[in-house]
């Protein structure tokens, strides 16, 4: 491959992306505020950007995949200087989740600066990731998905263009994150339902997995929560994030969405008790404690 790829952001999500790039061959420059992540992906064969803007200096696709819009807009505009650094033509992938509103003002932002975005959300964890195995929900033009295809190869088992305009595929990827979350919620209450009333939870769970109310969030997190386990493969304080960005947008098209609303209070909750940072299957412990189970 002769395409530089520039990767900001080498965590769960981004090093699996950044590794199964240089698998494909692509010369790939990683930036991470934490210097072993960074070194993680030289042991791979990557190379070791020591700012933002050394990682975007001579890309032709800079990959933003760091936590939320803010930081997204600090690495292009702010003190990353990613934007300013990128020649033109040059591509920025953003990939992290954020909205729509903000895919779009940043897409025209960076066309102001000569420069090309594809709005690419991701799916599929930390796992699929690793795998090169992700979805991804992404909208630009014709040309930029162009430029982006072998990459996206190396990234994705599924690319879904969502359309030509910035912002679609963050409505993609804000629509998953709705009935992903929901599904969490709606896991938590269904084992502090069972476990209430004397069923094994074991048996409930292989049960559910087979039967009509499974779902993957179930079948995945569910495990979790029968190791009890909550080392955070995705994070509840994510949720309160993501499910925030689907109520903001639910807000500004003037859409009621009452699941999204009580899921997101739940995930909430369970950051102010001090559990934001393990796996979000830990929202199961806020039913627990309502109904007096112990888990």
């Amino acid at each position: 491959m002769s395409q530089t790829v520039g990767v900001v952001g080498l965590g769960a999500m981004g090093m699996g992306m950044a590794q199964s790039l240089v698998r494909a061959g692509f010369v790939v420059k990683g930036y991470d505020i934490a210097p072993a992540a960074v070194q993680v992906l030289v042991d791979a064969g990557g190379h070791a950007a020591s700012t933002v803007a050394e990682a975007a200096t001579g890309a032709d696709v800079l990959i933003i995949m760091v936590v939320n819009a803010a930081q997204a807009d600090d690495v292009l505009f702010g003190s990353g200087g990613a934007a300013a650094a990128l020649s033109s033509g040059s591509v920025v992938m953003l990939s992290c989740t954020v909205s729509p509103a903000f895919a779009r003002q940043t897409a025209a932002r960076l066309a102001a600066m000569g420069l090309e975005m594809l709005d690419a959300p991701v799916s599929g964890g930390p796992i699929r990731s690793a795998e090169g195995a992700l979805s991804v929900m992404a909208s630009g033009a014709p040309a930029v998905f162009d430029k982006c295809s072998a990459l996206l190869d190396a990234v994705a088992a599924n690319v879904y263009p969502m359309g030509d305009a910035p912002g679609l595929g963050s409505v993609m990827k804000s629509i998953n994150q709705l009935l992903a979350g929901v599904h969490l919620a709606a896991m938590g209450e269904a084992f502090v339902f069972g476990a209430k009333q004397g069923i094994d939870m074991r048996q409930m769970y292989e049960v559910i997995c087979a039967s009509a109310g499974g779902s993957w969030m179930f079948q995945n997190r569910g495990e979790h929560i029968l190791d009890d386990d909550y080392t955070p493969r995705s994070a509840v304080d994510i949720w309160g994030k993501d499910l925030g960005i689907v109520l903001e947008a639910g807000k500004e098209n003037k859409l009621s969405l009452p699941l999204a609303a009580v899921a997101h209070q739940l995930f909430l909750a369970a950051s102010a008790q001090g559990m934001g940072r393990m796996d979000d299957a830990a929202i199961v412990k806020i039913y627990a404690q309502l109904a007096g189970v112990e888990l």
